[in-house]
């Protein structure tokens, strides 16, 4: 008996083994823009090296990711990097109303504005908002010759690409910019194309982002943020929502949270409190973004941003 039991015995403790391992597992949403592809890849390098589970990336929007983590199914686990409020119409219909998400508790600050180069600023006295509206300007910046000069807002999906283009409608620009939609990686590289050739262009810019260390631009003047002119709904919010929406100040200060759903607590209870423990600044997610706008491999830069904080993440871990 106690030649066959130890054998039983030492099969029941790989399984056990192995089970636990497999347990430590997640989906993670990769949406496109550079910070959350960053911190995703952070999440993912720490869950495979550091506790020895598997992580895999999921592309997708901020609305086919906040319904995964809704379902609770594990196709997708985690939003590595929610903007609040942007995101607050998919907040508050999974956070706060089904409770089926859950917010981390760190966050970091982010700053949304508009931007021109340095370069254009200095030498046209482009300093407002409003100077875009200066039919000279808005000149400048047409670079197809259909009459009106174009202003990037964000990429297709983003919700702040829709405040954004109230933004353009409240503060009187329809008639001299043409609001434009398009893949991060287009703007960056018609940012840089204009710079060399000095031209104009404007466009949302954000930070934490790479384009802080890539070019020399600056901040438009926006009027202090108000909450009585800040209405600004999202598709998800209202049919309606841009004839109803009103936005005539610049953006509040961000708060940017990692978000998760709360089956991955019971699935996978030790990853779920490593992404409640995670706690990032804009300076290190926009050194992640430089890195990777240079064009270095996400994965790369979490690997060795993992290897050189190692006391940084153990504490995320709890060891």
């Amino acid at each position: 008996m106690k030649k066959t039991l130890l054998p039983i015995l030492a099969a029941g403790a790989l399984a056990v083994s192995a089970s636990s391992v497999k347990a430590e597992s997640v989906n993670i949403g990769a949406p496109a823009w550079t910070g959350a592809q960053a911190i995703a890849h952070l999440i993912q390098e720490i869950v495979v090296s550091k506790m020895g589970g598997t992580a895999d990336l999921v592309p997708g929007n901020n609305g086919a990711i906040f319904q995964a983590m809704d379902q609770g199914k594990g196709d997708i686990d985690v939003h590595p990097d929610v903007w609040l409020p942007n995101q607050e119409s998919f907040t508050k219909k999974y956070v706060d109303g089904a409770g089926t998400v859950t917010l981390s508790s760190n966050s970091y600050e982010g700053k949304q504005s508009f931007c021109v180069s340095k370069a254009f600023s200095e030498e046209h006295g482009v300093t407002s908002i409003f100077d875009l509206a200066r039919p000279e300007i808005a000149s400048l910046m047409d670079s197809d010759g259909n009459g009106a000069g174009e202003i990037w807002i964000g990429a297709p999906g983003w919700a702040s690409a829709n405040v954004n283009e109230v933004k353009v409608r409240d503060y009187g620009l329809m008639p001299f910019m043409e609001p434009i939609r398009a893949d991060q990686a287009v703007m960056t590289a018609r940012v840089g194309d204009a710079i060399k050739k000095g031209e104009g262009y404007a466009f949302y810019c954000y930070s934490p982002h790479a384009i802080w260390f890539q070019h020399d631009i600056v901040r438009l003047e926006e009027p202090a943020f108000d909450p009585e002119q800040y209405i600004a709904l999202q598709p998800s919010d209202d049919p309606d929502w841009f004839e109803k929406s009103k936005v005539m100040t610049e953006d509040a200060l961000k708060q940017v949270q990692i978000a998760y759903s709360n089956s991955l607590k019971d699935r996978s209870p030790a990853i779920a409190e490593l992404l409640e423990n995670i706690a990032l600044d804009g300076e290190t997610v926009s050194s992640f973004a430089f890195e990777i706008e240079g064009g270095k491999d996400a994965a790369t830069v979490a690997k060795e941003w993992v290897a050189a904080n190692e006391k940084r993440v153990d504490s995320w871990l709890g060891l």
